[in-house]
C-alpha cells in the first residue's frame, strides 16, 4: 500500500489539467517506462487526447530544465517527451497493464485524484462561507478576515506547473 502523499506528489498541473507523467506511473506500477509506453502505443485507440498526450517540445524543454538534468551527450538521459495521463487515462492504464500490482496502484491513484478533488471543493466552500460571515459581521473582525483572505490567496499559487 502506497502512502497517498507519494501519489499526490506525482500529480502535476499541465495545460490546466491534473496529470501524471509516464515515468512516475511506471515507477508506481513497478515497470520500466518503455514498457508502459509500449503498452500504450499498442492500445493507442484507448487513449484519446483528453486521456493522454505527449508534452510539446516547449513543455518538454521547460520540464527538463525544472525537474531533470539530462546531458544531451549522456546515453541515459531523456530523449523523448513524456506522456501525460489525465485521471481517465490513468484509469484506462489498468486495462492495458493487467498485473495485480497495476490494479492495486490504479485504485490508490483514483482515490488520490478523488481526495484532491474533494480538497479543492472544500476550499471553495470554505471561501464562500468566510465571505458570507464577513458580510454579516461588523468591522472589528476585518483584521481576521483579511488574514484569512491572505492565507487563501497563497493557496491559489500552483505548486508544480509545467509548460505554459
Amino acid at each position: 500500500m502506497l502512502p497517498a502523499e507519494t501519489i499526490t506528489n506525482k500529480i502535476y498541473f499541465l495545460r490546466n489539467l491534473k496529470v501524471m507523467l509516464d515515468r512516475d506511473l511506471a515507477e508506481l506500477y513497478g515497470v520500466e517506462t518503455r514498457v508502459l509506453k509500449q503498452a500504450v502505443r499498442r492500445n493507442i485507440k484507448r487513449f484519446p487526447e483528453d486521456f493522454m498526450f505527449e508534452l510539446s517540445k516547449e513543455e518538454f524543454t521547460n520540464w527538463r530544465s525544472q525537474f531533470v538534468i539530462s546531458n544531451n551527450g549522456d546515453k541515459m538521459g531523456l530523449r523523448h517527451p513524456p506522456m501525460a495521463f489525465t485521471e481517465q487515462g490513468v484509469a484506462m492504464l489498468s486495462s492495458v497493464l493487467k498485473s495485480d500490482r497495476a490494479i492495486q496502484v490504479n485504485i490508490q491513484i483514483m482515490r488520490a485524484f478523488n481526495k484532491l478533488r474533494q480538497m479543492l471543493a472544500t476550499h471553495k466552500d470554505l471561501k464562500k462561507k468566510i465571505e458570507a460571515m464577513e458580510a454579516k459581521y461588523d468591522k472589528q473582525f476585518r483584521v481576521v478576515f483579511e488574514a484569512i483572505k491572505q492565507l487563501l490567496a497563497e493557496d491559489k499559487k500552483p505548486k508544480r506547473k509545467i509548460g505554459f
